[in-house]
């Protein structure tokens, strides 16, 4: 399944929070065939990185959308050794 990493802008958010937003992508991607695996927090420059697999973009799209964080940019990556 491919893996996508999305970015979100303008989160001046605290971990706390981050956290939570992250149970409600947990919460939606039931059934959906995507699974929200990891996240990071740029606190300083108020952006998100999320890692997802996920049967296209538009699914891993769908769920942020649907949690209520749309992300700004979505990519598909290749994980490296």
């Amino acid at each position: 399944m491919p893996t996508y990493m999305d970015v979100h802008e303008g989160m001046h958010v605290s971990l706390q929070q981050l956290m939570e937003a992250h149970k409600k992508d947990l919460e939606v991607q039931k059934g959906t065939g995507v699974e929200y695996v990891r996240y990071w927090l740029d606190s300083k420059a108020g952006k998100v990185f999320c890692l997802a697999k996920g049967p296209n973009k538009e699914a891993v799209e769908a769920v942020h959308a649907k949690a209520g964080h749309p992300a700004t940019e979505v990519y598909e990556v290749t994980e490296g050794s």
